[in-house]
């Protein structure tokens, strides 16, 4: 696990709710548990800072980072796709751009990831659809320096035609596997999480449960289900998802609580 993704996660789970910010030694203690040394989270935060995602403060008890209102508007569209808040649905239309791609192979890369976050597929380098239009799609375009057209589109066939053009700007038998795996390789994990367990080893697990379920922000465009093959693996992956990470909450509350009052309580006695 990346330090800097799971500062993402960090912030997009558990400190969005309070408030969006947090001393730089509570990131430290709530990072420690996935095994993520001090050097790399404050590395991973100075990379953010320069990004455009964090911004230093200084809190009651000590420096801080909170975040912006582009990673506000970046963690809120996770979380809703993360838990399904907002409902499914289409109305027969494609998003379709069309980009004038940028020259280097790594901004290539880059552009690639972020429209697949927001929903987008390809069809070939310069052509990419999605089946819902997302809000920041012209702010990421014009933020990378990309020209582009951008159309609306139905295709003539109706929802088999649809259809058509999903299977080629996705790969759905490959998604289908990835939800596969994903419950084999969690369910041992989450297995040995009981009522016996502290609240470190719940947080722990549930925020390794959360950072695997959140990759499929970048592969899962989260299509409507008419345009979904039949007993979507995804439908069952989500079910396991929510029955464990609603189980393990309460827990994984109650340690970051204690990681922020501890940190609280240490600025105190220093000043003391």
């Amino acid at each position: 696990m990346q330090a800097r993704s799971a500062l993402f996660d960090l912030y997009g789970d558990h400190l969005r709710p309070r408030g969006g910010r947090a001393p730089v030694a509570a990131l430290v203690r709530l990072l420690a548990p996935l095994g993520i040394a001090p050097p790399a989270v404050r590395t991973a935060v100075s990379r953010m800072v320069r990004q455009g995602w964090l911004d230093p403060l200084r809190l009651a008890s000590g420096p801080g980072y909170s975040i912006t209102p582009k990673a506000a508007r970046r963690l809120d569209e996770a979380a809703a796709r993360i838990y399904r808040t907002g409902r499914v649905s289409w109305d027969g239309r494609f998003d379709m751009l069309v980009l004038a791609s940028p020259a280097s192979r790594r901004e290539r890369q880059r552009l690639a990831a972020n429209l697949s976050f927001l929903g987008y597929g390809s069809l070939d380098e310069q052509t990419w659809v999605a089946t819902r239009p997302a809000e920041d799609v012209d702010v990421l375009l014009d933020e990378a320096g990309v020209r582009y057209e951008r159309f609306t589109a139905a295709h003539t066939a109706g929802t088999p035609g649809a259809m058509g053009v999903v299977r080629r700007a996705w790969d759905l038998t490959e998604i289908g596997h990835a939800y596969e795996q994903f419950v084999a390789e969690q369910r041992p994990l989450l297995a040995a999480v009981t009522v016996r367990s502290d609240d470190e080893e719940a947080y722990a697990a549930r925020f390794r449960l959360v950072h695997a379920w959140r990759t499929f922000l970048f592969r899962d465009p989260q299509l409507p289900p008419a345009l979904l093959p039949e007993r979507w693996p995804g439908t069952a992956a989500a079910s396991f998802f929510d029955r464990h990470a609603t189980r393990l909450r309460p827990a994984a509350d109650r340690y970051v609580e204690q990681c922020l009052d501890a940190t609280n309580r240490e600025r105190r006695v220093v000043k003391t």
